[in-house]
């Protein structure tokens, strides 16, 4: 076994192996030369790279996929307390993990850095990754996205920093003890684990409570709930802040668009540093800044981190172009919130100028609809026209009353031109007989809505 291998890992079942964060520690588990075996819902590209690691991976779940003699169970909480594998695992006796105690042994004896916030935690975790690589740091990371570069989610490497995306919605951020933490921003969102703005600030002070002794937070200093949280702090961390206020440590002086990329100059030590990020708009280039400040609190020098971040081109899911087909560009959006909505089609509007942009959004859980659909609705005024779908239920149950009509209707109040499409069949179709030469096509939501970006390529007129 490779060196850092905990021994009760040495044998991991994972139930959802497929998952984006469930793959990336069974990846880095297999690659540190554990026998990795799993199980998914169905087969896919994620499980048969797995494979490709030496992973086993069966299709569905059933009590018989679990071996007597796996060391233990990793499961997320996504994962349903009626599994056949899980309730096979407390007849064996065999320990049950949650993904984040897995992830936290993983990066036990490395450099740490965590990357939080409601929005924008794999673009920044991806950007440390590649720019860390790109510096020769052979970092290892787990990311929520599979990236375009080096394409994957998840890779055990040689150098002493470990990148990992923490993940706030279930309060699993908790489990980690990182050297240097990012917080992004700090909205209310996962509504069904979170009642209030209170609990989410209460939640993200365990988190920073975490920074080892000598650590360093860098937050931002222009998203309010942000400021409210380093307002709260006790000092016993140090901060640094950075974004467009006058007040922060690295200050955003300027993100000038240029296609579909970004010129930054911030002001660092006193002094400008200009450097490009290769996606567009300008949430992305103070990601980028946040990863700028998070080298350099590792003691990575700015002017070194600076040129490297341009090797980033971009995570799939985050307005990653699927192709052109008559004139007609279609990308595909990860966003669900409304921020995030709001954040990416104000990128395009800039990289696109007058064109027009068309949306397919699938709102992302009941949950959120209910206490946010109101502001999706408006989020999508930004768009010229859209396509609303049904809800994408993931884990949650139907809610009565709370359905996608819940957007439609705060769209139109607004003055946005909105077509319900409640077969995902028919979406392409109507969307070939919008579309025009010149326009742009934005896939959006955390569903399968991703799905449809060929489908609407290939109706597309030739």
């Amino acid at each position: 076994m490779a060196p850092g291998l905990p021994t009760a890992m040495d044998r991991p079942h994972f139930i959802g192996i497929g998952g984006a964060g469930m793959s990336g520690i069974a990846k880095i588990l297999a690659q540190r030369g554990a026998k990795v075996a799993g199980s998914d819902a169905k087969d896919s590209p994620t499980a048969e790279a797995l494979r490709s690691f030496g992973a086993t991976v069966h299709v569905g779940h059933a009590a018989a996929h679990l071996a007597d003699d796996a060391s233990c169970v990793v499961v997320s909480s996504a994962i349903r307390e009626d599994n056949p594998e899980l309730l096979r695992a407390a007849e064996l006796g065999i320990p049950v993990v949650h993904r984040s105690d897995a992830l936290a042994a993983l990066m036990d004896g490395l450099r740490p850095i965590a990357v939080a916030g409601t929005h924008g935690k794999t673009t920044t975790t991806s950007m440390l990754a590649v720019t860390l690589g790109e510096l020769g740091r052979e970092p290892s990371y787990a990311i929520g996205g599979d990236l375009d570069a080096p394409g994957s989610n998840a890779t055990h490497g040689a150098g002493e920093i470990f990148v990992a995306e923490a993940d706030e919605s279930d309060r699993s951020f908790h489990k980690y003890a990182p050297e240097v933490a990012i917080i992004l921003n700090v909205e209310l969102d996962h509504h069904a684990n979170y009642a209030s703005m209170e609990e989410i600030h209460e939640s993200f002070e365990t988190f920073v409570g975490r920074i080892v002794p000598g650590g360093t937070l860098v937050i931002s200093a222009d998203h309010e709930g942000a400021r409210e949280l380093t307002r709260r702090l006790d000092g016993s961390v140090r901060t640094v802040t950075y974004g467009e206020a006058a007040d922060a440590d690295v200050r955003v002086l300027s993100v000038v668009p240029q296609g579909l990329r970004s010129e930054v100059t911030v002001e660092f030590d006193g002094a400008p540093l200009t450097f490009t990020v290769s996606v567009p708009g300008r949430h992305y280039a103070h990601n980028a800044v946040a990863a700028l400040a998070a080298g350099a609190a590792l003691g990575i020098p700015a002017a070194e981190m600076a040129p490297a971040l341009a090797a980033y081109t971009g995570v799939k899911r985050r307005l990653q172009l699927k192709g052109e087909a008559a004139g007609v560009q279609v990308v595909d959006s990860y966003a669900h919130h409304p921020t995030e909505m709001t954040a990416d089609l104000e990128a395009m509007r800039a990289a696109v100028g007058d064109a027009r942009i068309l949306v397919v959004f699938q709102p992302h859980l009941f949950s959120r609809t209910r206490e946010l659909g109101k502001e999706m609705g408006q989020a999508l005024t930004l768009a010229d026209a859209s396509v609303v779908l049904d809800i994408y239920p993931a884990r949650e149950d139907p809610v009565p009353g709370v359905t996608s009509e819940l957007i439609i209707e705060a769209a139109r109040a607004a003055g946005a031109d909105v077509t319900a499409v409640h077969d995902q069949a028919d979406v392409p179709g109507v969307v070939a007989g919008m579309a025009g030469p010149g326009d742009l096509v934005l896939t959006m939501g955390a569903g399968d809505v991703t799905d449809l970006g060929p489908r609407i390529l290939d109706r597309l007129p030739k």
